[in-house]
């Protein structure tokens, strides 16, 4: 007796003495998917109570076929709730069947768990008797965002299922990929009921977009009809890139060879199961009981779908033993509990399994190569490394090529972009149309066309465009910059090439490339020689406050040296207006260094030299700045600024074709003082002026006004710019792929010269002029400017005075306390400073100079003795009453006669009078 014998006659033998749980399982049978878990789950129920022989309950199934239809499928759950009692369903296999009886389930409240459903609208809060053993399908969609992001492809298209399970997808994958800049360009819905030639109808109306990359998000037997003819209509070939979601993914592997072959170079997304001894040694048994149910058909790969309904049995009869058969608590049990499956940990988080890590496969040859990972935490890693190299490894891709797809291209269909330019009579430099009477051929030229076909030819790929001039029957312009802008938005240009400058209104319908001129808008006004007569031009090197604060530092300085020589020099001592001279003129002497005045106090000293510095730098600066003012010829603007003309009731001119008529308006110029002047006319506008019919200034855009410049440069200048544009550039349709590869082509051909030397060829060296074209205006010396100076020096001269201050208090506090102690504070505040005033008798200038003194009058002594003796009698008598409010004068007469007290001073004398 064999193995199987004895296993059914011992379960048979048991059953009598197990409770029964009635389980419902819901599949599409007939179909791939419905196979596989038909297999998992008939193999999962004698493996399990094979090894839970001690179980006391048991569960029994009830299958039924759903024929992948929704009606049939909710027909079949109520048959078997009804009927059969069933105290839980396992499936139904898809979203659109998931919808309904999910709804139906959490009516009667019987649990439902599908491994397949993995729509998102399939909600745990609304459904809480619906649990998915899957993974929610907007798990996957940050992988595969991921995937675009590093390949730098903007846009994709998605071609998905018209079904819940095809369109559920769309408001989350838009999401994702907007959160790396990227968009969904457009959606394509297929039915699954489509014929081979429907498929290719929708798949000729992808190959005329733009678009190269393509999402599948459908169910396997669409999807494999869907590549079959992808590969036939040619869309399989290099420059295209497909992505698989996981319901292709997963079971790709299981595909017939025909169908894996037209699938070569795609990449997909599943979820990544390690391969372990145990799951390997499953795969084994599961392919035995597959080939045993289907004997008829092709051996199939094992999928993710047969692991998560093998383990989708064992969850439920655990959970059914553990709760003794409850509705209710088998539910939770199963949410709360967590083992490890041959699908990896199965564990239910928020009504589905618990995310984990994706695999990223290429499908090459008999099936999916693994190239790189995508897990939650680190997002893409290479194959080589689940957490350390960043991106994937190489990829084949489709038509067997190794070259990344760029994402889009120009449809290969003969059709050239129709490319407008304006019509411009004027600064035909930017844009010239020119046409051949004799053979009616109009040929477009200028700088704008040259930067363009330049930018085309460094692009990767090729395109095909054709000139189109935008103009009337007449061959005069069809409208403004604006309409000719519009034209691409209303889909009758494919872009717009010339001097279009980038506005915010004209982005709300097109998309600019970067712009490639100078922007703003300025004044182009005459110019007037500037004169050198003016009586006042010594002034102008320094501004007001440099001339103030100077002048102020000045007078501080003087003062401060004053300060601390009044007492110990008589250059600074005499009558109050001759000091004030002396401070003044001292300070103001030290500007050309002819100061006579001999500084005797250190701190005098010290606060002079940092000063003198400070006057040097000043002088120094001022001579340059004058020089350069006399020396070098000018040219000032006749008007500096808009204001001027709105208070001066101007006339300006402008284009009329341009979007600056609307710009004075916003800048409250009245409509009668604008005036239409053409380029042609803007010389004699400008020479005739406001009062001869002509106009005070022109406002136009700076790259206008350098081109007129570069030959009118002598007569006229440009002031500003008042008003900032982003300059010119090529409009394109939004969303449009060539706005990013045309601007970083823009970038390349001004980095390595080729736009200066396209510029140079339309207009010549615009920088030839003699001046420049800004305004040309030497900035004055500013305060700001010295400002370091000023503080070192003002530090200076202000730590000096209050350290003499704090030295003079400190030495003569005593005398001054004393002073007066019984009268109020300014009759005491006037006794110290007379006292102040008085000569420092004692500091060591006075005392040289009374050696000096008496040494020069020594010879002389005697022949004048008697008179001096009288006149120092007669004039001690008179101070002796006033000895209370000497002068410095009276004390030295006192000084000199006391050496006459004897007819002629000996050394003791000398002594005497020195050490006083």
């Amino acid at each position: 007796m064999n193995c199987s014998v004895l296993f059914f006659a011992a379960v048979k033998n048991f059953s009598a003495s197990t409770t029964p749980f009635h389980v419902g399982v819901v599949l599409n049978l007939g179909t791939r998917i419905g196979k596989i878990g038909q297999t998992s789950i008939s193999l999962a129920m004698d493996e399990f109570y094979a090894s839970h022989q001690h179980y006391t309950t048991r569960l029994v199934l009830h299958t039924r076929d759903s024929e992948n239809d929704v009606v049939q499928a909710a027909s079949e759950v109520i048959d078997l709730i009804e009927k059969e009692h069933v105290q839980a369903i396992i499936g139904p296999q898809t979203s659109s069947q998931a919808v309904f009886i999910a709804d139906l389930c959490n009516k009667t409240q019987v649990p439902v768990i599908s491994f397949s459903a993995t729509s998102p609208v399939l909600s745990s809060i609304q459904t809480p008797y619906f649990l998915r053993a899957t993974l929610n399908d907007t798990a996957q969609l940050t992988a595969i965002a991921s995937i675009a992001r590093l390949f730098q492809w903007k846009e994709a298209i998605l071609i998905s299922e018209d079904t819940d399970y095809g369109r559920d997808i769309i408001p989350y994958l838009i999401d994702a990929f907007e959160q790396t800049y990227a968009a969904i360009s457009h959606r394509s819905l297929i039915v699954s009921s489509a014929t081979d030639y429907q498929i290719k109808e929708e798949l000729y109306k992808l190959m005329i977009m733009q678009t190269r990359v393509f999402i599948v998000h459908m169910s396997a037997p669409l999807g494999a009809r869907l590549f079959l003819n992808a590969k036939e209509v040619g869309m399989m070939s290099k420059g295209y890139a497909w992505i698989l979601t996981d319901g292709i993914t997963n079971i790709a592997d299981s595909f017939d060879p025909q169908v894996i072959d037209t699938m070569q170079g795609a990449l997909g997304v599943k979820l990544h199961v390690p391969r372990t001894k145990e799951l390997n040694e499953f795969g084994v048994r599961w392919k035995r009981r597959y080939q045993k149910e289907y004997p008829d058909e092709d051996q199939l790969e094992m999928s993710i779908f047969a692991l998560w309904a093998y383990d989708t049995v064992y969850a439920l009869a655990m959970a059914v033993e553990k709760t003794s058969g409850s509705n209710r608590e088998v539910l939770k049990y199963i949410q709360e509990e967590k083992f490890n499956g041959v699908s990896g940990e199965f564990h239910f988080v928020d009504g589905h399994l618990k995310l984990s890590t994706f695999q990223v496969v290429n499908i090459v040859e008999r099936g999916g190569r693994g190239i790189g990972f995508w897990k939650p935490d680190n997002g893409l890693t290479s194959a080589s490394s689940i957490s350390d190299n960043v991106g994937l490894s190489p990829v084949i891709w489709p038509g067997d090529s190794t070259e990344v797809p760029k994402g889009w291209e120009i449809p290969v269909s003969g059709k050239k972009l129709r490319v407008g330019v304006p019509v411009n009579k004027v600064f035909q430099g930017f844009v010239k149309v020119e046409r051949d009477n004799a053979t009616n051929i109009t040929s477009v030229s200028g700088y704008c066309i040259d930067l363009f076909e330049a930018a085309v030819k460094r692009l990767p790929y090729a395109i095909l465009y054709e000139f189109i001039p935008f103009e009337n029957e007449h061959g005069e312009s069809a409208g403004t910059y604006d309409d000719l802008v519009y034209q691409v938005y209303l889909q009758k240009f494919d872009a717009v090439v010339g001097d279009i400058t980038v506005t915010a209104n004209r982005s709300l319908y097109v998309d600019f490339t970067l712009p490639f001129t100078e922007s703003g808008v300025s004044l182009l006004v005459p110019v007037r020689e500037s004169t050198h007569k003016n009586g006042w031009i010594f002034l102008k090197p320094l501004s007001v406050d440099l001339w103030l604060g100077s002048l102020a530092f000045f007078f501080y300085t003087g003062f401060v040296i004053w300060v601390m020589e009044h007492r110990i020099n008589t250059d600074f001592r005499g009558p109050p207006s001759q000091q004030l001279g002396t401070m003044f003129c001292f300070s103001l002497s030290t500007l050309v260094f002819a100061h006579r005045e001999k500084v005797e106090n250190i701190l005098s000293k010290l606060v002079l030299i940092i000063w003198l510095f400070v006057v040097l730098i000043l002088t120094s600066s001022y001579t340059a700045s004058l020089t350069s003012i006399i020396t070098v010829e000018q040219l000032q603007p006749a008007v500096t600024d808009v204001q001027k003309l709105l208070h001066d009731g101007d006339h300006v001119g402008c284009d009329n074709v341009s979007f600056i008529k609307d710009l004075l308006k916003q800048l409250h110029f009245d409509k009668s003082k604008i005036t239409n002047v053409g380029p042609e006319h803007y010389v004699d506008a400008l020479t005739k002026g406001d009062q001869n019919g002509g106009v005070s200034a022109i406002i136009n855009e700076i790259p206008y006004i350098k081109v007129f410049l570069a030959q009118h440069c002598k007569q006229f200048t440009m002031v500003g710019p008042l008003y900032q544009t982003a300059g010119f550039g090529f409009a394109f349709p939004k969303g449009s792929p060539l706005v990013g590869d045309i601007s970083k082509e823009i970038l390349n051909i001004a980095e390595g010269g080729e736009k200066e030397k396209i510029e140079r060829m339309w207009f010549g060296d615009l920088n030839a002029c003699s001046i420049d074209t800004n305004t040309v205006n030497s900035e004055n010396l500013t305060f700001q400017s010295f400002s370091g100076l000023f503080i070192i020096t003002g530090a200076a001269s202000t730590c000096a005075l209050a350290i003499f201050l704090a030295l003079f208090l400190s030495k003569n506090w005593q005398e001054l306390k004393n002073l007066d102690s019984d009268k109020s504070a300014w009759q005491r505040l006037m006794s110290w400073w007379k006292y102040y005033n008085k000569k420092d008798l004692n500091s060591h200038t006075f005392r040289r100079n009374k050696i000096n003194d008496l040494e020069n009058d020594s010879v002389s002594a005697n022949n004048g003795n008697g008179e001096k003796q009288e006149e120092c009698q007669t004039e001690n008598q008179r101070a002796s009453s006033f000895s209370d409010a000497k002068s410095d004068e009276e004390e030295l007469e006192e000084i000199s006669c006391s050496r006459f007290a004897s007819p002629v001073p000996d050394a003791s004398f000398v002594s005497i009078v020195v050490s006083q």
